[in-house]
């Protein structure tokens, strides 16, 4: 019957730090990392070597001792994630180990890459090295690396007036009253309103206004689930509604209804604010509202 292994447990320890010699090579990489620069060293064949090397692994012969600067930026060439940091990791949330080809170098160098999450990792990436506070002449010099910048997000206000006039300025002046003024084209014998000067359609000249009934049919509609102030409650349903007697639809919100009962071909009618709070604006429309009438069916 085979007996139990034997365990001694050992513990290998420089409580001081292990001190060791750079040689030239890599103590002039570490002397340039210092004063926040990337160097590799040329071999004989005129490859740049990052991090450098004293022997070119291709061919096994020395380096030639010339030293070009590279970077600061890179690409990724490959990379793994860390959702779990180590102790001694570089950083201590999620990142990417990356193999980084700077610019001008011929090889990678192994270092840690910060990204937001694994989908902002990709192989092609540009990254951009970010330097310790203060350097030592060490490889941790280089914090890490960070993507490049390639969107920024801004706040946006644009504050402006608009001034209603000519066609525009007598329909609102209809609203606050409470009715629709249209036109029709002089050519073509088609309503339009809200109005307008001219007929869209053939460029004719349109004819004095005239009201148009407050009631309608929706042709077509779109149920929306973000809030919008104006609606009567989430989800509503805005939709285009050709009032009776015209010839081009007029978009505005429906309620008194919930929003999956809206349908094409409903006959709605406008629900007005109360006359005292009327302006001369589409606010005065609360919204349109089913009349309770058959559905009309539409060509």
């Amino acid at each position: 019957m085979p007996s139990d292994p034997l365990v001694a447990q050992h513990v290998l320890e420089f409580p001081g730090g292990y001190t060791r010699t750079t040689g030239p090579v890599i103590g002039r990489f570490l002397t340039e990392l210092r004063a926040r620069r990337i160097v590799g060293v040329r071999t004989a064949e005129g490859r740049v070597l990052v991090p450098p090397l004293e022997y070119d692994p291709e061919t096994g012969e020395p380096v030639t001792g010339e030293y070009a600067e590279v970077g600061p930026a890179g690409t990724v060439k490959t990379w793994a994630w860390v959702e779990e940091p180590l102790d001694g990791h570089p950083l201590d949330r999620p990142f990417a180990w990356a193999l980084i080809e700077l610019d001008g170098a011929d090889t990678a160098l192994l270092h840690a890459v910060a990204a937001e999450n694994p989908k902002a990792m990709a192989a092609g990436m540009r990254v951009w090295p970010v330097w310790s506070d203060r350097p030592t002449g060490h490889i941790t010099d280089i914090s890490h690396f960070a993507p490049e910048v390639t969107k920024i997000v801004s706040k946006v206000r644009a504050e402006y007036r608009l001034q209603a006039g000519g066609a525009l300025r007598t329909f609102l002046e209809g609203v606050e009253r409470g009715v629709f003024l249209a036109g029709r084209c002089e050519r073509c014998a088609k309503v339009y309103v809200p109005y307008r000067l001219n007929c869209p359609e053939c460029g004719q000249s349109l004819g004095d206004t005239f009201e148009v009934p407050d009631t309608g049919t929706i042709t077509t509609f779109a149920i929306n689930n973000l809030p919008d102030p104006r609606a009567p409650e989430v989800p509503f349903v805005s939709a285009y509604i050709l009032l009776d007697t015209t010839d081009i639809p007029m978009i505005a919100l429906i309620g008194d209804v919930p929003a999956h009962e809206v349908r094409q071909g409903m006959r709605v009618k406008a629900v007005w604010v109360p006359e005292s709070e009327r302006t001369a604006s589409m606010a005065n429309i609360r919204w349109f509202a089913p009349t309770g009438e058959p559905d009309v069916e539409l060509s």
